[in-house]
């Protein structure tokens, strides 16, 4: 493997080295929340040479973000933060491949946005979207690193590494979610960006094998009184569980939003309002008797991606399901909201057509 000379001194550690540089490469990391702790966790994975980041985050840039958030300057002031963010990761590194996601994480669509992921990274300011992060790491053996702030103190673990304690282990789920945030209570601006590299670092030795990752520990950190504590947690097995059931019911929810049987597809084919997508090729045969209908054959979808908008209802099929499956997968990660494909695709039509 040919080192970019951008990486010599990190290449240079005997722990990282030509191997640790191409798992860096190799990595697919999600960092969830594009705010104070997103953006120096965004800007370490890059210059470090992850090769693949995906950005979630449904917010523009506002002027109160500029104290704290550095990849954005006032001139990004109502611009979507995904793609202010994707730009600045691009200067930083254009070797690195980032997707965007601009919505909020939720129920519906979590599931799909971190299913090609390795690694998630909590950057979120609410408490409902770390249980949701907590719940689908543990369903699909994820890890999950974590940080929040308020004020002046933060604190930073990992969760669900090498199926270690999670997320609800430490924070047992309650009815009150009256938390506090950085827009009701302040934060100091140096902050997130201090808890946010330590995030990183545990990213990075977890792609990278080495050191003790902050698995079953919290570490708290007082920037007024320059000081770090450690809190050690155990594994609650009720509170594993709970999180596993829950992660299934949002991957199961994730896949019935996704795919569409025979009887809703066709449908959704005599709704004006959906743009149908066949992904076949002309001579692919047999054609659906619906004028609303578009031929953009799979190979060239990704051209055709900027004529389309990204709120748009679509819904793409092909013969068995393969290519639209996969049709899914490159417009949600490429920032479309609202996509759906038909499951097992025309020949489930033409199954039907026989019976």
């Amino acid at each position: 493997m040919e080192i970019a000379k951008r990486y010599l001194r990190q290449v240079s550690l005997s722990e990282i080295g030509a191997a640790g540089q191409q798992k860096l490469r190799n990595a697919k990391v999600l960092v969830i929340g594009a705010g104070g702790l997103g953006c120096p966790v965004l800007q370490m994975l890059a210059t470090s040479g992850v090769g693949t980041l995906g950005i979630v985050d449904g917010d523009m840039v506002e002027e109160t973000n500029l104290h704290r958030q550095l990849l954005f300057s006032a001139d990004d002031c109502g611009k979507s933060k995904v793609d202010v963010a994707a730009d600045a990761i691009q200067k930083l590194n254009p070797e690195v491949e980032t997707h965007i996601y601009p919505y909020f994480i939720g129920e519906s669509n979590i599931a799909g946005i971190t299913k090609s992921y390795d690694i998630l990274v909590d950057c979120t300011d609410n408490i409902a979207s770390r249980y949701l992060i907590n719940d689908i790491a543990v369903f699909t053996k994820k890890p999950m690193a974590y940080a929040s702030i308020h004020k002046f103190e933060g604190q930073v673990s990992v969760f669900n590494y090498k199926n270690g304690p999670t997320y609800r282990c430490l924070f047992p789920e309650k009815e009150s979610s009256a938390v506090p945030n950085c827009v009701t209570s302040g934060v100091l601006g140096v902050l997130p960006n201090t808890l946010g590299m330590l995030q990183a670092s545990e990213v990075l030795k977890m792609i990278l094998g080495i050191g003790k990752v902050l698995s079953g520990r919290v570490l708290i950190y007082d920037a007024l009184e320059m000081c770090f504590n450690e809190l050690e947690f155990q594994k609650n097995d009720t509170q594993i569980e709970i999180a596993y059931q829950k992660g299934k019911a949002l991957t199961e929810g994730s896949n019935l939003n996704f795919e569409l049987d025979k009887t809703t597809f066709l449908e959704k084919c005599k709704d004006e309002k959906c743009l149908v997508i066949d992904l076949r090729e002309a001579h692919e045969l047999p054609k659906l008797p619906f004028g609303s209908i578009v031929s953009i054959p799979f190979s060239r979808l990704a051209e055709h991606q900027s004529k389309i908008k990204k709120d748009q209802q679509i819904i793409v099929f092909c013969q068995s399901g393969l290519r639209s499956k996969k049709a899914l997968e490159l417009l949600i990660n490429n920032g479309f909201t609202n996509v759906q494909h038909l499951q097992n695709g025309v020949q489930s039509l033409r199954l039907t057509a026989t019976n």
